[in-house]
């Protein structure tokens, strides 16, 4: 799944740089476009045009997304090792020891901003099951203001990254090839930022650009999650048709160790603007508890970060974001939320479901 040969450390993190619920406040209009080469000051707002596609039975294509591939830089930094909080390497190495076959069991929820709902909102995301792989987009809505729908490069992007995975070798994933090669094929007007995982025996390999992300979750603590790329406050990384916007190149490829009975939670911005890391998982623990589905997982999840949205009182990260930037903000923000919830487990355990 990742663009480097260099093997998974496991028990650590390594990076590689490769390259329905809107507020008065012009800051809180959807995200400002950035076109390479230029200062942050200079962010435009733009759009784009819609196309829908159809998908293969064993794919889910829904709402809106986009991709950043990166370059073949071959050099890690394990900047990111810290955000691993619990390794337990002797439970992981065990695991190995015993059963390599992992599964990823997905499930999604999608909520457009009301003001966006008639057109289908901004986000997009796909789960292929049989493949193993999700992904997560969300279209830049500054095009909006131009007469761009952002929400059709988002989709085009997602629906040009399945196709890119059907044409991946079995178990052989790349999330970074396959952002590479669904950009270079996307040709709607727009930009979007975007977040391809997939899973492999030695764990998750990754690909994130922008400020959408994912964490992942075990034992009831987060153990990672990614950072988030910006040019500036409510100006991420973001690929756009052609070479203007940010380079696939300036994405990040993750590798990370996972146990059956993980759970990974992958959104766009409207719920990590929303929702603090803690907050996901202690709803996810909740939701373990009383034996949810992913996708019922999903849906409990965003009910809540549209809770938060509309709350103008509570802190939120996108509050926190804002006044740290100088800005006079209080509670959520409104917005496109997606969510991709997996849970990580094991080919006997889901065969012993099939035939207790």
């Amino acid at each position: 799944m990742a663009v480097s040969g260099s093997k998974a450390i496991f028990g650590d993190v390594y990076v590689e740089l490769v390259g329905s619920c809107g507020s008065s406040l012009d800051f809180l209009k959807p995200t400002g476009v950035y076109f390479a080469g230029r200062s942050h000051s200079s962010c435009q707002k733009a759009s784009m045009i819609l196309r829908k596609r159809e998908e293969p039975n064993n794919c889910f294509l829904c709402g809106y997304y986009i991709s950043g591939a990166m370059q073949r830089n071959r050099k890690y930094y394990p900047s990111f090792g810290p955000r691993i909080k619990v390794l337990r390497m002797n439970r992981l190495q065990g695991y190995l020891n015993r059963e390599k076959t992992l599964m990823l069991v997905s499930g999604s929820c999608y909520l457009p901003h009301p003001a966006k709902k008639e057109k289908g909102g901004e986000d997009a995301h796909f789960i292929c099951a049989n493949e193993q792989a999700i992904g997560v987009a969300d279209g830049v809505g500054g095009w909006a203001d131009v007469g761009i729908n952002a929400g059709e490069f988002a989709r085009e992007l997602m629906s040009n990254s399945v196709t890119a995975i059907q044409d991946e070798p079995k178990g052989s994933i790349d999330p970074a090839r396959v952002l590479e090669k669904a950009h270079s094929g996307t040709k709607s007007q727009g930009s979007s930022t975007a977040c391809i995982i997939a899973l492999k025996e030695e764990g998750i390999h990754a690909v994130n650009l922008g400020d959408s992300g994912f964490i992942v979750i075990r034992d009831g603590c987060t153990v990672f999650h990614s950072p988030v790329q910006q040019h500036g406050f409510n100006c991420p990384y973001q690929l756009v048709s052609g070479y203007n916007g940010d380079l696939p190149s300036s994405g990040q490829v993750f590798r990370i160790p996972v146990l059956p009975g993980d759970v990974v939670v992958a959104g766009t911005d409207g719920l990590f603007d929303n929702l603090y890391k803690n907050e996901v998982t202690a709803v996810v623990v909740q939701a373990l508890r009383a034996g949810f589905s992913p996708k019922l997982t999903a849906k409990q999840i965003a009910a809540l970060a549209c809770k938060r949205a509309v709350n103008k009182k509570r802190q939120t990260p996108f509050a926190k974001a804002a006044q740290h930037a100088g800005f006079s903000y209080n509670g959520g923000k409104l917005d496109d939320i997606t969510v991709v919830v997996s849970y990580i487990t094991s080919s006997s355990n889901m065969k012993k479901k099939r035939n207790p």
